[in-house]
């Protein structure tokens, strides 16, 4: 496995997959579990993408005097 971080659209699909899977109603429960116990550590690297993001954001609207643009970036 690469120690590259994979991206928010990365982890995305791969969830969507996941669920995709985990919909069929011939899955094996040990192949359930597998698949819930990805998910759930993929939906917490997604989570931590953002929160990266969101201070990546934050940091950037920073204003010269030090304080923080607080806009609502969806309009």
């Amino acid at each position: 496995m690469s120690d590259a971080k994979p991206s928010f659209g990365a982890e995305l699909e791969r969830l969507e997959a996941i669920v995709r899977e985990l919909e069929n109603p011939d899955i094996d429960l040990d192949r359930a579990l597998e698949l819930f116990e990805e998910g759930v550590g993929r939906l917490a690297g997604a989570r931590k993408l953002l929160r990266e993001s969101e201070l990546t954001v934050k940091r950037v609207l920073e204003e010269s005097d030090g304080a923080i643009r607080t806009d609502d970036l969806d309009g």
